[in-house]
């Protein structure tokens, strides 16, 4: 046994990978259920299609831009030891292997790109998507990763708190589903204002739990141990998701005297975004009240692509990216000091508050700017948007009947 190696930690991140797997084919039965019937199984096969696409980039090169030693000293990307291969089973990050981290890590990469999905639902086509998967996760996953996650990023060495990828997947995955739907431009159906038609609620719901399930490895698991740190990112992700959930269905009340079909699941999504970059660092108080906050914000957030103009068809940008937000920019007031600094509520200063400001707005420009390059080159390329005649007939169409 290697030395230093922790056999009830390395057990845990195990778990939490299956559970974080899971949590894409969760995404694609909610994401599925979202959008009209002839469009389910175009959805539902871009959620799992990023499971194979990213996971061969990640053996390849995408672990090591990620993770390996830093270029230069710059903070800006790894380099080196590109090959999955090159790790070896007794290899350790922390006191668990380093295959167990990698692939824990490659879950993140995995669900990020398939968020993105639900930004264009119903107006893209399947194979060029795989290639904007292919060059999304090069390009901007892996840095954006390595400047986050990894020690010799110039995010984290700058202090900026993320426990489980408020930056890395929910702001990334949400600024670039803004960037991805601006490059393409809205469809039809938003033009036309028609009113969105969920095919199948219970499979959204059904997608949900899936998705809650796996949340619990996703924080959870990114303690690398199974102890009090684990335990209270768990406790914290289970509070916040209860309290988004009531917070929307509460404000839709409030709204129009009645509860919508989905929105006790958005709101339970927003909670959970939240709480993703803080739930190691917040108590349970923090915990109940970034919930409402971000179920509060989020169901305004929502409303803003009609003002704007831009078609996030299934609220990408609006929960996953302003959730992310609020999660990320709750630790400058609600951080106790459990781990790293504490924020103003618990007796700090505004510096972490800053740091987390100067974060957002970093990874904000770079994924956006680069995600609409990419998004315009496939699309030029390799037409990545369907044509109207194309969105009406519906994207199941892309496929055989086998």
């Amino acid at each position: 046994m290697p030395v230093g190696l922790n056999t009830g930690d390395s057990a845990w991140v195990l778990v939490s990978t299956a559970m974080v797997l899971l949590m894409t084919p969760g995404l694609a039965f909610f994401y599925g259920g979202m959008v009209r019937a002839k469009n389910v199984f175009s959805m539902v096969f871009m959620s799992f299609v990023s499971i194979s696409i990213v996971t061969i980039i990640w053996f390849g090169y995408g672990y090591g831009l990620a993770f390996g030693k830093d270029a230069g000293g710059l903070g800006l990307i790894g380099w080196g030891d590109f090959r999955f291969a090159n790790i070896l089973p007794s290899d350790l990050t922390g006191r668990v292997p380093k295959y167990a981290y990698a692939l824990f890590q490659l879950t993140f990469a995995i669900i990020t790109v398939a968020l993105i999905s639900g930004s264009v639902a119903g107006r893209t086509r399947v194979g060029p998507w795989m290639v904007f998967s292919l060059l999304w996760s090069t390009f901007v996953y892996s840095p954006v990763a390595h400047w986050v996650f990894d020690r010799t990023g110039w995010i984290n060495k700058m202090g900026t708190l993320d426990f489980a990828g408020g930056l890395v997947v929910e702001l990334n995955s949400g600024m670039a589903g803004l960037a991805l739907a601006i490059a393409l431009g809205p469809g039809i159906r938003y033009r036309r204002r028609e009113p969105p038609e969920p095919s199948n609620i219970p499979m959204v719901m059904i997608g949900l739990a899936l998705l809650w399930f796996g949340w619990f490895g996703f924080n959870g698991g990114s303690a690398l141990a199974d102890g009090k740190v684990a335990v209270n990112a768990f406790a914290n992700t289970f509070i916040a998701g209860c309290s988004g959930m009531l917070t929307w269905m509460a404000v839709e009340w409030f709204r129009k005297r009645r509860l919508s079909k989905l929105g006790s699941g958005t709101g339970a999504v927003a909670g959970l975004v939240a709480i993703t970059p803080s739930c190691a660092y917040v108590n349970v108080e923090g915990a109940f009240a970034i919930g409402i906050f971000a179920a509060l914000l989020c169901s305004f957030a929502v409303q803003w692509k009609f003002v704007l103009g831009y078609d996030d068809t299934l609220d990408v940008v609006g929960v996953h990216g302003v959730g992310g937000i609020v999660g990320l920019l709750a630790l400058g007031f609600f951080s106790t000091g459990f781990l790293g600094r504490a924020g103003l509520f618990y007796g700090g200063g505004g510096a972490l508050l800053g740091r987390q400001v100067l974060a957002i707005l970093a990874v904000m420009f770079y994924t956006f700017v680069v995600t609409y390059l990419i998004g315009k080159l496939v699309d030029r390329t390799l037409r990545l948007k369907e044509t109207e005649e194309e969105q009406l007939a519906g994207s199941d169409l892309q496929f055989g009947t086998e």
